[in-house]
């Protein structure tokens, strides 16, 4: 009678080796993808307009939050007040602005903690801020945020600065982010250039004016919006504040029937 044997090891021992085979191939394919990272932002938020007075400097911005081409959230705040000298508006991605929110707060508190009486002016912060997102824009993971500052330096000159969110930087008498570069910022200019010693409340005037406009012609905008002010006797943001429309105009076009 034959004798028949089974080794019952050697099909274990070659699935082992197939599935320790197959973690190294895996394991060298994850080593070859490269780090991937926001591609795009996700609730946004539109433009951010500042013109700079003899008298002050004023921001604002609307209260929309977009979900892509959704209308999603109607309340969130875009303008934050730093510190009594500083007010600064973000456009882009909204959990980003957060972020950088957080680290402005931060910072404020170690100032405060320090107590040496030295605090940072809009030039600093904006600086400060140019700093933080050409660091993330190096490291190829950016910040999705174009940065408004509103303020006044050390010597207590009006300063209003931009930045984007691969780090570049500047100042003007009139500055706008997003749709608002193209429609708004030739209207600031345009009053400014009209009225040199424009009063802070003039200005607020036309950033309202401004913010109609782009209200009718952007389709991420909303007619609630916050205003900030900088100037020597205060710095604060106001309410929102709804703006009064008129689509009486929308029946006057013809030809896209």
């Amino acid at each position: 009678m034959a004798l028949h044997t089974t080794n019952m090891h050697t099909p274990k021992l070659v699935n082992m080796g197939e599935q320790v085979a197959d973690f190294w191939a895996k394991d060298a394919a994850a080593a070859t993808v490269p780090a991937k990272h926001t591609l795009q932002p996700i609730v946004t938020g539109t433009s951010v307009l500042g013109i700079k007075t003899k008298h002050g400097v004023v921001i604002a911005a609307d209260t929309l939050g977009s979900y892509g081409s959704l209308a999603r959230f109607r309340d969130i705040q875009r303008l934050m007040k730093v510190n009594n000298s500083v007010i600064v508006g973000g456009f882009g991605d909204y959990a980003d602005f957060q972020y950088i929110m957080k680290l402005m707060e931060q910072q404020t508190i170690d100032d405060r903690i320090v107590g040496d009486g030295v605090f940072r002016d809009a030039p600093a912060i904006h600086s400060w801020l140019r700093c933080i997102l050409y660091n993330r824009r190096s490291k190829m993971n950016p910040l999705w945020n174009t940065m408004v500052v509103a303020g006044k330096s050390i010597k207590g000159e009006a300063y209003l600065g931009y930045v984007d969110k691969i780090g570049v930087a500047f100042t003007d008498d009139t500055v706008a982010t997003g749709f608002g570069s193209y429609i708004a910022l030739p209207m600031m200019r345009k009053a400014l250039a009209e009225k040199p010693d424009m009063s802070v409340e003039e200005a607020k005037a036309v950033l309202v004016r401004c913010l109609r406009v782009l209200f009718y012609r952007d389709c991420r905008s909303l007619n609630r919006f916050q205003i900030g002010v900088v100037s020597d006797s205060e710095t604060s943001i106001s309410e929102p504040i709804s703006a009064d429309t008129d689509w009486s105009i929308g029946a006057n076009p013809s030809g896209y029937d």
